[in-house]
């Protein structure tokens, strides 16, 4: 889904906490007694929006990427640095390199909305990327945002030509004595030509080297990415898809999903779109994406379908939530907010599920459809991506959980959906985001709302904390604040 700007009067703002009275899957406890607390906050410009926030784990500081700029604030809030980013003479059809090939469209003043920010501990920098020249990125020491590089010679270096905030998502897989890699995901726009929808780049230890964000494989028939077919837009012309999230697990980095696709109803001979929500995966060390796989995700409750992904966050069972599941205490968890039916993405409903997802039951769920591909069964089922049938070949070999496929029944598709477990409903304010983590043995959620609101499930007690009316729909930043802050402690728990 598309991010909403965040505009910097909502970032932390006095805060009522009171009970809850909606309906919840989860047993109601007695509603708590009203608390008032006072937090600090930040303003940026006027009108200014904010796109992304980051904290680093180590300092406890926080960058925002906002329109023009990127901050570093002390834990406090308080403003220690601030780099600008744009705005700059461009032309959204002026395609990369420049440095190669002349733009012949006219320029004018553009802002750069931050489109992702991720810290690179490793090498001690910031990335940076904006909507400026087709997804140009800066490479910013931490400690003062100065300007370590800004890759811009090669067609590689140019990441995305979407110009909303929300539409890039990256991942970085870590080793000890190589460079990393970056895993880019991104909404294409329409130009799958310029921008794969999904790849593997280097991320050097040089930040001016010439091979920042170069392919990790490339050669004239295998590369490490994934791109849509021009076949794909002729069945469904505004094809895309749009990464809602992203991280790394085991031997795996996964994406979760909404993308279009063509279905017919029961009883019609025609066919009409829909979106679905898939969860895809690729092993960290397949350099020729051979492990691509897509699995249906969505949730249920009450005869009601659950099917347009919101939000997701990464989070461990803990021991009371486990035993209730069946899990161990450290097994990954994926908390997730779906909004009801599949046919608007642009417009959900408010109608929204709070759905809890067991990583490895997912992983299981692939290994199956694996094995019974390379037994010859059935079809790749990846329709938009092979845009026909193609039947699976049958291979005599031994698929265990980490395996990172070959080059025949790949890419593969999973057409059974997984179903998350339902644990709070929400039926007039649409949640859009959702944070966990897991305190004294316990899980705990916070989600936001379309209308600022932030509620806290845990236990059976839905805590409801009011914020100014004046902040959009996605409550990213400020869950990600209320968690750096440490305001969620709690004995509480999914239990």
């Amino acid at each position: 889904m598309r991010a909403m700007p965040w505009n910097w009067t909502c970032l932390l703002s006095h805060l009522l906490m009171v009970g809850m009275g909606s309906s919840t899957l989860l047993p109601q406890q007695p509603p708590l007694l009203p608390q008032k607390r006072s937090f600090v906050t930040f303003r940026g410009e006027p009108a200014e929006s904010f796109n992304h926030l980051v904290v680093d784990e180590r300092t406890g500081h926080i960058y925002v990427g906002a329109v023009n700029r990127i901050y570093k604030l002390s834990s406090d809030l308080k403003v220690l640095v601030t780099h600008q980013t744009g705005p700059d003479e461009d032309n959204p059809k002026c395609y990369p390199p420049r440095i190669v090939q002349t733009c012949n469209e006219p320029l004018t003043t553009t802002n750069n909305v931050n489109k992702m920010l991720l810290i690179d501990y490793k090498e001690n920098r910031l990335i940076a990327c904006g909507s400026l020249y087709q997804g140009i990125c800066k490479l910013l020491r931490l400690e003062d945002l100065f300007k370590l590089g800004e890759p811009f010679h090669k067609k590689e270096h140019y990441l995305s030509g979407v110009n909303e905030s929300g539409s890039v998502f990256g991942v970085i897989v870590s080793y000890n004595n190589l460079d990393d890699k970056l895993f880019i995901a991104t909404a294409v726009d329409g130009k799958p030509e310029y921008f794969p929808t999904i790849s593997s780049r280097k991320l050097t230890k040089n930040s001016e080297a010439d091979g920042m964000f170069a392919y990790v494989f490339h050669d004239e028939f295998v590369a490490s990415m994934i791109k849509i077919p021009s076949d794909t837009f002729t069945v469904i012309p505004d094809f895309d898809i749009y990464y809602v999230y992203g991280f790394s697990s085991g031997n795996f980095v996964y994406f979760l999903t909404l993308q279009p696709e063509m279905v017919s109803p029961p009883g019609s001979t025609t066919k009409e779109q829909v979106y679905t929500s898939k969860l895809v995966r690729l092993c960290k060390e397949d350099t020729a994406f051979n492990s691509y796989v897509e699995v249906p995700i969505g949730c249920e409750h009450g005869g009601v379908e659950y099917r347009l992904l919101q939000a997701a966050y990464l989070s461990k069972a803990g021991a009371v939530l486990a035993r209730t599941l069946g899990v161990r205490p450290e097994d990954d968890l994926l908390f997730t907010v779906f909004s009801k039916g599949q046919k608007r993405k642009m417009k959900s409903l408010d109608e929204s599920a709070l759905c809890i997802f067991v990583l490895k039951q997912i992983n299981d769920r692939i290994k199956e459809r694996l094995q019974s591909c390379y037994r010859g069964e059935g079809t790749l089922d990846l329709a938009w991506l092979k845009v026909k049938d193609i039947p699976c070949s049958s291979a005599l070999l031994t698929i265990d959980d980490n395996f990172c496929g070959l080059d025949m029944n790949a890419p593969l598709g999973v057409s059974e959906m997984v179903r998350g477990i339902p644990v709070f409903t929400e039926d007039r304010d649409r949640m859009t985001s959702v944070i966990a983590y897991v305190y004294k043995n316990h899980s705990l959620a916070f989600v936001g709302t379309k209308t600022g609101k932030l509620k806290k499930v845990g236990q059976g007690v839905v805590i409801l904390v009011l914020v100014e009316a004046a902040c959009p729909r996605r409550m990213d930043v400020f869950l990600h604040s209320f968690t750096t802050l440490g305001l969620v402690g709690s004995d509480t728990g999914l239990s």
